[in-house]
């Protein structure tokens, strides 16, 4: 009886607490699908691989931007940097002083030639004039020796063009084609070309045995065997008497271009060597008035030598100096026209040094993105410029500042003339003026 009474009240309440079991579980029924991925359909599962792929485009897409856009620019920074000179949107390959120090022409695999004013290297904006090479390249630029002028070869064309330069009212220039291109005489590629300060000839060289020596007009002179099994770098002499050039073997050739009294060509005779080396050479630069050169060597060595000899009495050149130096290919060497500095590139980099002794006086690293295509100083020596990315850099020449105060004390000890006196004290204090104006702009 007792168990039957217990039994009556509990037997509703088991009844409603199923009721909320079975309630419950339908409710978790319901909400499954939405919350489990894994339960997805197929088509949700395409649906969602395309919003991914959608995704991935949307982050892509800016970098696709980025490699659209130009190149960015190498940046370099040095205390005696001058000036950086952008207007090229190509990499600049070869660089000329005017003769007169007014201008410098530059030339890139963008269809243009560019002549900057040295005047304003040292100014805030670098403005420049451009002359446009049609659908060609130039690869190699020359100045006149009036400076009205420039040569130029051109890639495409492997031929020598000549550009006129008139000058307008208002200071700028026209630039005109001459009529009709040099004609097709190498059989390698062109590496080097010059003209005479005389005016009188035009050299280019291959990068084969040959040099040629042109009339200006166009007609051949001259053909010269190196015999140097091949060429590596050749130059017009500034003084206009001489053509020279190295390569494999390990001396500098040089050659007299012989005129007679009325102007006609006469002949090409060998004047002098310059030996010592151990084995090929890179490179050679003479001094403004061709009485001094420099030569780079594979050996690793740089030599300075005296060149102001009486080689038609069979007088060898001296060798006044040789210095210490690693290279890597590509490289150059610039003598600078006071014979004062040497500076040295390779790859990208930059070393100056004293003719004095063969010290080390400045070192420039990573001057451009790529490695560096040509080395000059300007014809006043105060500064050096390089090309090798679609920038020219400009230096001060502090070396060559102070290898004047030191070359001038010397003399001034051994001199007791007034007047001479007070000249190379003149000379002293404005080398040291220049020094203090430079390294004082930049401290």
């Amino acid at each position: 009886m007792e168990a039957v009474a217990l039994a009556g009240p509990v037997l509703p309440g088991a009844v409603a607490l199923l009721l909320v079991l079975l309630l419950l579980a339908a409710a978790l029924r319901r909400a499954g699908p939405r919350g489990t991925p894994a339960e997805s359909s197929p088509g949700s599962r395409a649906n969602g691989a395309a919003a991914a792929r959608a995704g991935e485009q949307k982050k892509v897409k800016p970098t696709a931007r980025a490699r659209r856009g130009k190149a960015q620019q190498h940046s370099f920074s040095h205390r005696l940097l001058v000036a950086t000179l952008k207007g090229h949107s190509g990499n600049v390959s070869c660089l000329d002083f005017s003769s007169n120090g007014k201008y410098l022409a530059s030339c890139a695999d963008d269809r243009t030639v560019r002549l900057w004013s040295t005047r304003d290297f040292a100014a805030r904006e670098h403005h420049c004039l451009r002359a446009n090479m049609g659908l060609d390249h130039a690869e190699l630029v020359c100045f006149s020796p009036d400076s009205r002028a420039f040569i130029v070869w051109l890639a495409s064309s492997e031929t020598i063009r000549v550009y006129k330069m008139t000058k307008k009212d208002d200071g700028n220039f026209t630039f005109t084609a001459a009529a009709g291109d040099f004609p097709k005489k190498h059989k390698a590629p062109i590496i080097n070309i010059g003209v005479a300060e005389t005016g009188k000839f035009i050299m280019t060289a291959s990068n084969d045995t040959t040099i040629m020596i042109w009339s200006p007009k166009g007609e051949v002179l001259a053909s010269i065997n190196t015999n140097q099994m091949s060429n590596a770098y050749a130059a017009v002499s500034p003084c206009g008497r001489f053509v020279a050039s190295c390569g494999f073997t390990p001396d500098v050739k040089v050659w007299e271009v012989c005129f007679g009294k009325n102007g006609d060509f006469r002949e090409v005779a060998r004047a002098f060597e310059l030996k010592g080396h151990a084995a090929g050479i890179h490179s050679f630069s003479f001094s403004n008035d061709s009485r001094r050169m420099a030569t780079l060597s594979k050996d690793g060595t740089w030599k300075f030598w005296d060149t102001d000899v009486e080689y038609k009495k069979q007088q060898d050149p001296y060798l006044l100096l040789t210095g210490k130096c690693e290279v890597a290919e590509p490289c150059r060497i610039a003598l600078s026209p006071n014979a004062h500095v040497v500076a040295i590139s390779s790859g990208a980099d930059i070393v100056v040094y004293n003719t004095r002794r063969g010290e080390e006086e400045e070192r420039f690293i990573g001057v451009h993105g790529q490695c560096i295509t040509d080395l000059a100083f300007d014809t006043s020596s105060r500064y050096l410029v390089s090309c090798g990315d679609r920038a020219i850099r400009v230096f001060h020449n502090t070396a060559g500042h102070r290898a004047v105060v030191e070359e001038m004390e010397g003399i001034l000890k051994k001199t007791g003339n007034k007047a001479t006196r007070e000249r190379l004290e003149q000379q002293i204090s404005s080398a040291r003026q220049a020094l203090a104006a430079i390294y004082g702009k930049k401290h």
